[in-house]
């Protein structure tokens, strides 16, 4: 494949994961729909990646790696919040015996982080210069 049609691919991938997050939503299934809006996150950084460096993505979901290696300019506020949106990624995947996450994800939460989850993903997409 071209470079841009990997892009592509990626870019396709992340709205994709949104609209998936965004379903879990409404079926209150809180704690998967912050896991897709990570994804979203996570595709949209490999589409950044992939258009900036020409080559194959990096095999990690750490959202900040991520965003170091595309050369993001990030302030604290927006680096905190990646830290903590790959913590949702570790969190849905692999939960404790007690479902501590799955607990702390309220209605309000994950309404406030799928917000977040958006703003992260418009921002990142105003990065891409196709």
């Amino acid at each position: 494949m071209m470079n841009d049609e990997i892009v592509q691919y990626w870019l396709t991938e992340a709205a994709e994961s949104l609209t998936v997050a965004d379903h879990l939503v409404a079926k209150k299934d809180y704690s998967y729909a912050l896991f897709f809006g990570h994804l979203a996150v996570e595709k949209m950084l490999k589409a950044l990646y992939v258009e900036r460096h020409h080559k194959n993505v990096l095999r990690t979901h750490d959202l900040g790696r991520l965003a170091n290696r595309v050369n993001l300019p990030l302030d604290d506020t927006r680096a905190d919040q990646l830290d903590v949106m790959t913590t949702f990624n570790l969190e849905a995947r692999y939960p404790d015996y007690k479902r501590a996450f799955r607990n702390k994800c309220t209605p309000e939460y994950t309404k406030r982080w799928m917000k977040i989850i958006k703003e992260t993903y418009t921002w990142l997409r105003s990065h891409l210069t196709s």
